[in-house]
């Protein structure tokens, strides 16, 4: 065994191997794997190794389908089998509201580049005659849906990587980490030691063990998942391999194995596996059978395809698998652990460990994942998250994995879990409450004497008419939301400003001033949008609340060994934005403070007293209308909420949400971080051009960012024909018969009352009257609108 090495890898699972396979194919070949017992000991040899391309986040999907391609490769270098069953397959929908999952599952695939369609039940018998068609309304069909042998590809990754140099170390359990003061790991095995500039965990069933080796409680839990095969069956001599089917309804999954048929489950009565601690001896071993527990599925599965009812069991498989909260990979660095990475939680692990792998290595060897992996980002996750609160999570997504997902659905597991002290204030007027980054915040405001539940659709829901009011409020008097879900990080030091003129790529405001700023990467991609406000050398930032341990983890890898302080105040203040044309003369009758246009113009910040609270005021306004954004120590968020409050009676003040805010958002023309914002796009493509300070320059990314600002793509609002429905985000634009863009996100604009979106298309057609945007199967009429529809000067913000 080698004692000192670039990457050790441990955990040799599918993940682990694909991650090592990676590292060589870049060129680190001086790369060790340790693995406890054999190759597959854990959730691999037992898997069903299904694989498929479809995934709710359309850069998953990406990732996905390169993994799939990649087995054909692997072989070729390897010559090991993957045991390739490309045979295609089946979802289907038992209702017409999953046939709108479905359609909206086939436009987004259109500008992947999938080859995805739409079809009949009837037809969906005729391409997979065991089903009964009667319980189906529809269906989609995937050409590049099937299952490999886990055994099979797992060893074709490690002779790959072998052949390329790396080292694997078989039946040696890691027992410690510990961080070298010169850098680096020492990794503590069981046959001696291994100095290694970098970690992966890929610890799969063991990743929170691995994690725990150095302070770090990983969200992941294992589930106890089953599956059968049964006896050959009759139906199946002499034709050719079935399609792989979901049947969302019956909550199965099921496909050929030999002459029967393998079906598994995920059933709504959850069962973790081993909660709190993995047992290192557990290897190659299965869980008792618990076919009593998975009964209700497989009787809607045996009505749905009555000729498996007839066929006998030949084995039932009960084996853990592990899963984050969101049912997504960990992946990434870990902020605050240099050189320690994860590649965990990786469920499916046949469709996504090869994307997984790539992803990793590119991070690692260049300094970039060198695709969009936001939503598989060990970073999504903050210190807010305990074994509790993943636990319940974990269950619930695993009891939902086969049910619909609706764009404006909130999942009720542990929650409430953080709130503020406006919590209850809001609750008294009948919030709707969503949960982003584990803190409560106010989607829309129920009315009285209704229950503030939003039915979850893909069309326009019971909130409809309250936003309405909201948006109305706004525009015509003064809204009140709750902005204390924002990220909050204060910047001090001497070096401050030096700092900040180099990671933001905006221009650094005066003190009394705000700026508002992207970040880059060294790509010149977008890795962050801010607001700045400036006090002496004492700076506010304010950005995505669901982003912090994401951009905290790059700026601490940014930061000079002195002369700057960097902290999160996340904890430390809560706020309120005032926004509306009487939102002045509301604040000003509580401060003394001169809030003139001359006095406290657009983008002012400075302390004021508001009654009795003292605050940080920035005019400022998310709205696109006049407004304030007031942020004050939590202790004296109720009093500011209340004294509010009671001088906005006389003004027609109305509490708002965050649905109000994305239609108001919209209709100005204002892009939102992970959507509109996301480190596949340029500052120019995303129409930050005027936010970015080119002449000052000297800010990461500022070269790359200068070669692209003649971009072949860039984002624009589209104004879409109303049908009743609005966009969701990632449907297809289409021109001239052809895919050419992409929506980010929509929704109905309540004050100019139209259907609004934006999206990327090519520049060629950025001011196109002639496109289409397909909505649930139907291609709408859209045309960009060059200007933002409410007040496109800028006006209300500034006067």
């Amino acid at each position: 065994m080698r004692t000192h090495a670039r990457v050790a890898v441990i955990g040799g699972g599918v993940v682990g191997c694909s991650v090592l396979y990676h590292l060589t194919r870049t060129g680190w070949s001086d790369v060790v794997l340790v693995e406890r017992a054999e190759l597959t000991s854990g959730s691999t040899w037992h898997a069903a190794g299904g694989m498929h391309t479809l995934n709710s986040d359309p850069n998953v999907a990406r990732l996905q389908t390169y993994t799939i391609q990649l087995y054909e490769e692997l072989e070729r270098i390897s010559g090991q089998s993957c045991g390739i069953h490309l045979n295609g397959g089946l979802m289907l929908a038992g209702t017409p509201e999953r046939m709108d999952y479905l359609r909206h599952a086939h436009a987004k695939g259109r500008y992947l580049g999938m080859k995805t369609e739409l079809i009949s039940a009837a037809e969906a018998r005729r391409r997979f005659p065991l089903m009964d068609e009667r319980h189906f309304v529809g269906a989609l069909y995937d050409e590049v849906e099937g299952h490999v042998d886990p055994y099979g590809v797992t060893h074709a990754y490690a002779k790959a990587a072998r052949m390329a140099g790396a080292e694997i170390v078989l039946r040696n359990r890691v027992t410690g980490l510990l961080a070298r003061p010169e850098g680096g790991w020492e990794v503590v095995t069981e046959q001696g030691s291994i100095v290694a500039e970098h970690v992966v965990n890929a610890g799969g069933l063991w990743a929170r063990e691995v994690g725990r080796m150095v302070g770090l409680e990983l969200p992941v839990l294992a589930m106890e998942h089953q599956y059968l095969i049964t006896d050959d069956m009759p139906e199946l001599a002499g034709r050719p391999e079935l399609l792989h089917v979901i049947d969302f309804e019956g909550e199965i999954y099921l496909r050929q194995e030999g002459q029967g048929v393998l079906l598994g489950t995920y059933e709504k009565a959850a069962k973790p596996w081993s909660p709190d601690t993995t047992p290192w001896d557990f290897a190659t071993e299965l869980l008792p059978e618990d076919i009593e527990r998975i009964a209700p599925s497989l009787e809607v599965g045996f009505r749905h395809f009555p000729a498996i009812e007839r066929a006998g069991i030949r084995k039932i498989v009960n084996g853990p698998f592990t899963f984050a909260p969101d049912g997504n990979p960990l992946v990434g660095p870990v902020r605050g652990l240099r050189n320690f990475w994860c590649a965990c939680g990786v469920m499916a692990g046949f469709s996504q460990g090869g994307g997984v792998g790539l992803a990793l290595a590119n991070w690692m060897t260049q300094g970039d994942p060198g695709f969009d992996v936001w939503a598989m980002d060990v970073a999504r996750y903050g210190q807010w998250v305990t074994p509790a609160y993943t636990q319940a999570k974990v269950r619930e997504n695993y009891s939902r994995r086969f049910s619909i997902s609706f764009p404006n659905e909130e999942l009720p597991a542990a929650r409430p879990l953080r709130t503020t002290a406006a919590y209850d204030r809001l609750r008294e007027r009948n919030a709707v409450f969503g949960a982003s980054y584990g803190l409560e915040h106010a989607l829309w405001f129920a009315p009285d004497g209704e229950q503030p539940v939003e039915e979850p659709t893909f069309k326009r829901s019971n909130a409809f008419a309250a936003v309405a009011g909201e948006c109305r409020a706004v525009r015509e008097a003064v809204g009140l939301l709750e902005i204390s879900n924002f990220a909050k990080y204060e910047v001090t030091g001497d070096g401050a400003v030096a700092w900040l003129a180099r990671v933001m790529a905006g221009r650094i405001p005066a003190p009394g001033r705000m700026a508002l700023t992207p970040m880059l990467d060294p790509a010149g991609r977008l890795i962050g949008d801010f607001t700045l406000a400036r006090r002496a050398d004492r700076f506010l930032v304010l950005g995505s609340g669901i982003a912090e341990e994401y951009h905290l983890r790059w700026w601490e890898s940014q930061l000079p060994a002195s002369g700057v302080g960097l902290r999160s105040l996340s904890a430390e203040l809560t706020g309120f934005a005032l926004a509306g044309p009487r939102s002045r003369e509301l604040l000003a009758g509580l401060t003394r403070a001169d809030l003139s246009t001359a006095a406290f113009p657009f983008l002012s910040f400075a302390p004021m007293t508001i009654g009795m609270v003292p605050a940080l005021v920035g005019r400022v306004s998310y709205t696109g209308d006049l407004g304030y954004e007031i942020w004050v120590a939590p202790d004296w968020l109720r009093t500011l909420h209340d004294t509010l409050v009671e001088a906005g009676k006389p003004l027609g003040l109305r509490h708002f949400g965050a649905r109000a805010l994305n239609s108001l958002r919209l209709e100005k023309g204002f892009g939102s971080w992970a959507r509109e914002f996301r480190p596949i796009y340029t500052a120019s493509e995303a129409g930050l051009d005027g936010f970015v300070a080119w002449k000052r320059g000297g800010f990461i990314g500022a070269e790359a960012a200068a070669a692209a600002r003649s971009p072949e793509r860039r984002r624009v609002t589209l104004v879409i024909d109303d049908a009743g429905v609005d966009c969701m985000g990632d449907e297809p634009i289409w021109h001239g018969g052809e895919v050419v863009g992409w929506i980010t996100s929509g929704g109905w604009a309540h004050w100019v009352q139209r259907s609004l979106a934006q999206g990327y298309v090519p520049t060629a057609l950025a001011a196109a009257q002639d496109l289409e945007v397909e909505i649930l199967g139907e291609r709408r009429p859209a045309r960009v609108s060059p200007r933002p529809l409410f007040d496109p000067d800028g006006r209300r913000m500034r006067d």
